[in-house]
């Protein structure tokens, strides 16, 4: 057995020197290299392959992104902008390069690259380190888009959405303020007045011709005069104008008034400044045509008469309370009482008239033999002995009275009287009840007994007490039937009396009926034209009104009066006993029965307060104006005013050459063969001339400047200015050009004197010769 050898040898002896490399180990007996962690080969000379490590180089490195393993012992080594136990993980925010210590320089929100550190800019910035803004004209990533902005606006380097210039809006500044502002973002309110425009930019005013000021609020005329000479006194109603063109004398109106000379009130549904604002009035509401407040038709209430008038109030403003009776329906209008079925008159307090029933009692009763109709439904209600839906059939055999309810009691009788109940006695047979054989007034034996009874009573055949007739009583039937009661024996209660003055007959049971009123139970109206106790009298109302059954007046109908409602109301009062008053205007008439007004020729509106709508004139405005170039049309005849600088009967002509203004009675004092402008006068020179008249001679340059055809009554300030314009101009151009030529023999001479000098060289070949330049 060998002793141990060294770590250096193995074999016999120890003999062999070992070879094994990098820390291994070597068998002393085989002289075998056992490699240490992280080596490989016979002689363990070799590194674990790259992807493995540890002992034998078993072992799967599990770095990612790049990274070397350490062959011994697996631990990660990171490349450059990675991070982690097995380099899974970039180098934080902020950070790059190798083990991430190195620190982004990005600024402005840039994000550096986790390797290299290349700054990625966010949108708006540039550079190496993002620290530049992105320049005028361009936006976004890299500051790759161009800005769309228009009209020297500026664009948000992130967004790119356009900041305006002032006097400019839109999403690329492509649009002017609109009118009546101006100024950043066009925030600021023009000022200027009598209709000039303002620039967009900073709100200065550009006048019209005839206007002047900063805010153009200057007349070039005094107030109430217009024309070139301002001697022409405008033509406009004072009291609705605001002011008058001082070149062309046109009216500009107060708010709520319009025409050529302001004297006619805003079309109907509009008010306000120029008419130009929507009425919000309803239901046939006039409108005020200043202010818009809505006057409300009858029947209606609120702010813009969308509000109908409550239950029980009725007309204009919903003031007046409704009278109607039996609960009536009130027309919240005019007040006007829509009865219910069975009722009539103004007021609904008359019920229909014997034979008529139902709404507005048009309908006829179909009841007969005296028979009262229900005035709500024409229901039959039968008089005493008869019975049927229409009261055609009398009572069966062996009954009588109202509602056949009665029993008859006659004994050798041929039936009772289905009314009253009077027995039919059979021949030979006497006595209330047709049980006496012996003649009226006699009984007992051989009938030799006088009857004592009273009032129609007969005597029993067996005894003689007294058999009293219907509606008496006692034992001599002396006695009528106590109060209530009717009939046989007075057994019968009196039928419900509707309108009776007290109990019912005690013989008949019949009702004593009010005045008015008949019938069995007097539930029966008068009929129509009848009134009165019995109905006995005859009633004399016309036509246009009800007469009251009871005592014969007469209730008319709306829009009538009069003892006979034979009167309409007087002019300027409508309705019921005509007691509410006209609102008519313009000469209107106002309907008797409910109030409308009937509009004169070329008015219109609720109360005819409102001219006919433009274009439309006459009768119930049906007519069409032919008038033309905007001229006005009366309203009442369709006669049209023409606009200044025109004529004719329909306005179609322009005023003749060298006559102008209203009517074209002005001359125009035009010179030169100037044109006339024959609204305003204004005179228009030839060519080379100017002035008022046109009667100056103008300087050439002057025909160059565009002032010289703006008439001089406008603009002789801006003649005067442009022609000293003109001549500096002038002596400027000429000013150049001597310049210029005296620029340009300097030029030549010193071209003279610089000449360069040209030097051959013989000795060298022609086909190559050399030139210089010398000085």
């Amino acid at each position: 057995c060998f002793p141990g050898c060294d770590s250096e040898h193995w074999g016999p002896h120890c003999s062999n020197r070992c070879q094994c490399q990098n820390e291994a180990l070597c068998n002393p007996i085989t002289g075998a290299c056992v490699c240490a962690d992280g080596y490989q080969g016979w002689r363990c000379e070799e590194l674990c392959d790259p992807g493995s490590y540890g002992k034998g180089c078993q072992f799967e490195c599990q770095c990612h992104n790049g990274a070397t393993c350490d062959h011994k012992t697996g631990e990660c080594h990171c490349a450059p902008g990675y991070t982690g136990v097995f380099c899974e993980e970039r180098c934080p925010p902020g950070s790059h390069g190798a083990q991430c210590e190195l620190r982004c320089p990005c600024q402005n929100g840039g994000v550096c690259h986790h390797i290299t550190g290349e700054c990625s800019c966010p949108a708006g910035w540039t550079g190496l380190v993002c620290a530049q803004p992105c320049p005028p004209g361009t936006f976004g990533i890299n500051c790759s888009q161009d800005c769309p902005c228009h009209n020297g606006g500026h664009c948000d380097p992130v967004t790119g959405k356009c900041v305006c210039t002032a006097g400019y809006i839109g999403d690329r500044c492509q649009e002017e303020c609109p009118v009546g502002t101006y100024g950043f973002q066009c925030t600021q309110r023009c000022d200027c007045q009598n209709g000039a425009k303002c620039y967009h930019v900073n709100g200065a005013c550009m006048c019209d011709p005839g206007f002047k000021g900063i805010y153009c609020q200057e007349r070039m005329c005094p107030e109430g005069f217009y024309g070139l000479k301002c001697n022409k006194r405008c033509p406009c109603d004072t009291t609705n104008t605001l002011s008058c063109h001082p070149l062309s004398g046109e009216c500009s109106c107060k708010a709520g008034w319009a025409g050529l000379y302001c004297n006619e009130t805003c079309p109907p549904g509009y008010y306000g400044e120029g008419c130009q604002l929507t009425c919000p009035c309803q239901n046939g509401a006039d409108c005020d045509s200043i202010t818009g407040q809505c006057v409300c038709a009858p029947g209606y209430m609120g702010d813009d008469c969308t509000i109908t008038c409550m239950a029980g109030t009725y007309g204009t403003n919903c003031s007046s309370v409704c009278n109607c009776k039996n609960d009536g329906a009130c027309s919240p209008v005019d007040g006007l009482c829509y009865c219910k079925e069975g009722w009539q008159g103004v007021d609904c307090s008359i019920p229909c008239s014997s034979g008529s029933w139902g709404l507005n009692c048009n309908q006829t009763c179909s009841c007969t033999n005296g028979a009262a109709c229900r005035p709500a439904d024409g229901f039959c209600l039968c008089s005493p002995g008869w019975q049927g839906d229409y009261c055609d059939q009398p009572c069966p055999d062996g009954t009588y009275g109202l509602n056949c309810s009665e029993r008859c009691d006659c004994s050798h009788a041929d039936g009772c009287d289905p009314v009253t109940g009077y027995c039919c006695c059979l021949a030979g047979w006497t006595g209330i009840h047709c049980d006496n054989i012996c003649s009226q007034g006699r009984w007992g034996p051989n009938c030799s007994i006088s009857c004592t009874c009273e009032n129609g009573g007969s005597c029993s055949p067996e005894d003689g007490t007294c058999d009293c007739a219907p509606g008496y009583r006692g034992p001599l039937c002396q006695r009528i039937c106590p109060p209530g009661f009717y009939g046989h024996h007075c057994s019968q209660p009196c039928p419900q009396c509707v309108h009776s003055s007290g109990p019912c007959h005690h013989v008949s049971g019949h009702c004593d009926c009010l005045p008015g009123f008949f019938g069995a139970l007097c539930n029966q109206v008068c009929p129509s034209g009848r009134y009165g106790k019995n109905c006995a009298e005859v009633c004399q109302c016309t036509e246009n009104g009800t007469c009251n059954p009871i005592d014969g007046s007469c209730q008319c109908f709306p829009g009538w009066i009069g003892m006979d409602c034979s009167q309409t109301c007087p002019n300027g009062f409508w309705g019921p006993d005509c007691f509410h008053s006209c609102n008519c205007h313009n000469g209107a008439m106002c309907s008797p029965y409910d109030g409308e007004c009937r509009c004169t020729h070329g008015w219109t509106g609720l109360y005819c307060t409102q001219r006919c709508p433009a274009a439309f004139y006459g009768k119930n405005c049906a007519n069409v104006c032919q008038c033309q170039n905007g001229a006005d049309c009366d309203h009442v005849t369709g006669q049209c005013t023409c606009r200044t600088g025109f004529t004719g009967k329909q306005c179609e002509q322009k005023c003749s050459p060298g006559t102008f203004g209203y009517g074209c009675k002005q001359l125009c004092e035009c010179m030169n063969n100037a044109t006339c402008d024959h609204v305003t006068g204004t005179c228009y020179c030839s060519p080379g001339f100017k002035g008022i008249r046109c009667d100056q001679a103008a300087l050439m340059m002057e025909e160059l400047n565009p002032y010289t055809k703006i008439s001089p009554a406008l603009g002789s300030e801006r003649h005067s200015v442009g022609a000293i314009i003109g001549i500096i101009l002038l002596l400027l151009i000429i000013m150049v050009l001597l310049a210029l030529f005296v620029w340009y023999r300097r030029k030549q001479k010193e071209k003279g004197h610089d000449m360069p000098s040209v030097s051959y060289t013989p000795a060298m070949r022609m086909t190559n010769t050399d030139y210089s330049l010398s000085g």
